[in-house]
């Protein structure tokens, strides 16, 4: 297990003020660079030396990557737009508010004040083993420590495990995701366009990160489109502490009803998997059906088609179960547009 020193070791530190420097100095540096948002993630990384960096490229002084601007009823969120900016917004709330909801359930206020949508969005998981430095399949190794016999393991995954089963932490993505986000990448002068279904990445993909971004890459906007706007929508969160903790489970949906009958859906699950899921198979089952016992049970139980428990974590199956009930039929805990 590494040490923890609790000192950062030297590197170097960029500072730039425009977007086009900072996306020169990501590509320059490539997979040397650390490239720090909130920092709210970085500090506990760099400290404890589990992983180190030459150069941190700090995008707090680029103003082209903060605000939420309105485009043709959806919006661009900036990367570095604070959550609790993303919470309180207007139009996030409005129009949006599984995104609002998620975000304002994000750890703490003081957290959610200096982390990022984009950071909350792209950070790395949370499994102890990896985080304290032991040599894991994640951190290059050839064994998950967290899937073993002896494993504790009550916060990792009952879905999509391909030798690792860790689990995507963000609270913003499983929303993201149920809006049909797209994720805007620039790499030096050009972009491309990201679907969030696609940004987010399984073990089966690619073991040693948990999104698309390459070295070199720098997410620089989140795109929603208007297409759910004023759905009915519904976010939930369990966790075992009421603030600053992350999800055991969390789930968010996007439903469209015409005459009492489900026309739309999106049903997303986070915590339970290395990325956010979306339910396909509950999607299609909703469609055209009325939210009765009988439709909730049946999408409740397609959801948690082929999770497989760990040692510790077999309560996460009916956990996610009733939430995707719930997510179905809303209520309270939910947010409605």
């Amino acid at each position: 297990m590494a040490t923890i020193h609790d000192v950062i070791p030297p590197f170097q530190l960029f500072q730039p003020t425009t977007l086009d420097d900072a996306a020169d100095l990501v590509r320059e540096h490539g997979d040397e660079a650390w490239i720090m948002a909130g920092g709210m993630d970085s500090f506990d990384w760099l400290k404890d030396r589990t992983k180190r960096t030459e150069a941190v490229i700090d995008l707090s002084q680029v103003e082209e990557l903060r605000g939420i601007r309105e485009v043709e009823g959806g919006l661009e969120i900036g990367a570095m737009t604070t959550l609790t900016d993303v919470a309180e917004h207007p139009l996030v709330r409005d129009r949006f508010g599984v995104l609002a909801q998620a975000a304002a359930l994000v750890a703490s206020p003081q957290i959610r004040h200096q982390g990022t949508l984009g950071g909350n969005i792209s950070q790395d998981t949370r499994c102890a083993y990896y985080r304290r430095g032991w040599t894991c399949y994640r951190a290059g190794g050839n064994i998950c420590y967290a899937d073993t016999p002896t494993a504790i393991n009550r916060e990792h995954a009952i879905l999509g495990a391909s030798r690792c089963v860790a689990v995507s932490p963000s609270d913003t993505a499983p929303a993201l995701v149920a809006l049909d986000a797209q994720m805007v990448i620039r790499r030096g002068g050009r972009e491309r366009v990201v679907e969030a279904e696609d940004y987010f990445v399984g073990p089966d993909r690619d073991i040693r990160h948990m999104t698309a971004l390459e070295p070199g890459d720098l997410l620089t906007t989140i795109r929603i489109p208007a297409t759910w706007a004023g759905a009915r929508f519904y976010f939930e969160k369990v966790r075992d502490r009421e603030v600053w903790d992350f999800p055991l489970v969390n789930v968010a949906s996007a439903i469209r009803e015409n005459g009492g009958r489900i026309t739309q859906a999106r049903v997303v699950v986070g915590a339970v998997a290395a990325r956010p899921l979306r339910l396909h198979d509950v999607e299609e089952a909703l469609a055209g059906e009325m939210v009765t016992d009988e439709s909730l049970v049946r999408a409740g139980e397609l959801a948690i088609q082929g999770a497989r428990a760990l040692r510790y974590n077999e309560y996460k199956i009916p956990l996610m179960r009733n939430l995707v009930k719930r997510a179905v039929r809303g209520g309270p805990a939910g947010t409605t547009a």
